[in-house]
């Protein structure tokens, strides 16, 4: 058996499972202290590795594709501090980390664990029932229906509906976008045969997000939902199966056409003015009581850095 203890949290890695704990220090991250223990078999790895720094390292472990419906809702945007897939390693444990490292990777050659993507979940997911309130709502789950409630900060024309009832089946995929810079993101959920193109403000089956600290928990209802829905490779198995209509021949490939490369684009003209408004919502936001005096001061210095 291989462990490594540290702040940042504990890896044990007893040859089939690797066993991965959230420290309690002040830097771990809310989506990984709430995540909690997550037990990653072997076979749902691709690589291990290990980083040294001048004051500390990091274990990364990489996942095989298609493994972790967290990973596959997160899409990459996951920030170091919520990733539960890394390790911070002080100085003095570099050598244990580096043996941790060296036995997991010994098991998977030993085990011939291919890296290729998988075709269906090896971890769970989130367990349930699971609800978060951020942005403009609190979206719930209970294995079989997400309900979203609206609070006072939800735009009317969303609201007026009262509280939205999703049934699993009737939900077609679900996405989670963090807020970026001057854009709100969202927790949005696809609904079979009810497109829609309405920004996550006036959506009733998204929770607009506005970049708080909570808003990266709702990626753990997102990948709740998603373990819950067919496997994206079994979608696209599917798609490819279906036969073509009765009286229709496939047309052949088209020569691939030459694109001019786009002129880059101008640089917005009222990116000041854009600023600005931030940094009135932003006070309009502290004033009402939504944001703490912590949250304003942090979200105010992002803006007044781009300025």
């Amino acid at each position: 058996m291989a462990e490594i203890i540290q702040k940042d949290g504990t890896w044990v890695f007893d040859g089939e499972a690797l066993r991965l704990t959230p420290g309690r220090d002040k830097n771990v991250g809310l989506l990984r202290r709430t995540l909690g223990e997550l037990v990653v078999p072997l076979r749902a790895l691709a690589g291990i590795s290990f980083e040294q720094g001048k004051k500390a390292g990091r274990l990364r472990l990489r996942l095989r594709d298609g493994a972790d419906p967290l990973l596959h809702v997160a899409r990459g945007r996951l920030t170091e501090p919520h990733d539960p897939y890394q390790l911070i390693v002080e100085s003095d444990r570099y050598g244990v980390a580096e043996y941790v490292a060296e036995e997991v990777r010994s098991a998977l050659l030993l085990e011939q664990v291919p890296s290729t993507p998988v075709a269906e979940y090896l971890l769970p997911g989130p367990s349930v029932p699971l609800s978060v309130s951020a942005g403009d709502g609190t979206a719930s789950f209970d294995g079989e229906r997400v309900r979203l409630e609206w609070n006072w900060k939800t735009e009317e024309a969303k609201s007026a509906a009262g509280t939205r009832t999703l049934a699993l089946a009737d939900i077609a995929a679900v996405e989670w976008q963090p807020s970026a810079g001057l854009e709100n993101g969202h927790l949005r959920f696809l609904v079979r045969n009810a497109p829609t193109k309405a920004p996550a403000k006036y959506d009733p089956n998204a929770v607009e997000l506005w970049g708080f600290k909570k808003d990266p928990l709702m990626a753990l209802v997102a990948a709740a939902v998603q373990a819950r829905l067919p496997h994206p490779a079994a979608r696209d198995a599917a798609e490819d199966e279906r036969p073509a209509a009765p009286g229709t021949a496939s047309a052949p490939a088209a020569a691939p056409a030459l694109v001019p490369t786009p002129a880059p684009a101008p640089a917005a003209e009222h990116d000041h003015d854009a600023l600005l408004r931030r940094l009135r919502e932003l006070g309009e936001l502290h004033r009402s009581g939504v944001l703490t005096d912590e949250e304003f001061a942090l979200a105010k210095q992002a803006v007044l850095k781009r300025m």
